[in-house]
């Protein structure tokens, strides 16, 4: 038996849940992460005007490695992502694939760069986190930023 103490996929049975995971050559898979980067020095008055066309870029680039960009949500200073990564790609060397395509996507095609090298876009560094049995939370708060983040700033005003 797959999942000894009970079963956490609610009402199917475990024949049925096996079919919900990805497969590789030898392994199936349900590998989804939360992360969350920033723009280098949290510039919001530029990223803020270049927020769809990076979710665009974000998803092509995703779409290239088979990652699947399950929710995203580009906030005025950070980006939040829920990505379902397949196990053959680390977490870190996918992070630095899609900051580092998106950096340079970013300022070739939206900012007019003409240069090669430092091109910077995102500053170092990402917060992850692993996606269990709560995935329609994470998705839920991904999706809900923009409301939490204007309610925190409401109450900033008033302390």
């Amino acid at each position: 038996m797959l999942f000894p103490r009970g079963k956490p996929w609610q009402g199917q049975s475990e024949e049925e849940h096996m079919q919900d995971f990805e497969s590789l050559a030898h392994v199936r898979w349900d590998c989804k992460y939360h992360v969350v980067f920033i723009p280098k020095y949290r510039r919001k008055s530029m990223y803020r005007k270049l927020r769809k066309q990076i979710g665009a870029i974000l998803r092509e680039l995703c779409d290239q490695r088979g990652i699947e960009l399950v929710e995203g949500h580009a906030m005025a200073d950070h980006i939040h992502l829920c990505l379902k990564i397949p196990p053959k790609y680390s977490v870190s060397n996918t992070i630095g694939f899609l900051k580092g395509k998106s950096a340079v996507k970013i300022h070739r095609v939206l900012l007019g760069e003409r240069r090669m090298v430092g091109l910077h876009f995102w500053a170092t560094g990402y917060w992850v986190s692993t996606v269990g049995r709560d995935e329609e939370q994470v998705r839920k708060y991904i999706r809900e930023q923009d409301d939490q983040d204007r309610d925190r700033d409401q109450g900033q005003l008033f302390n």
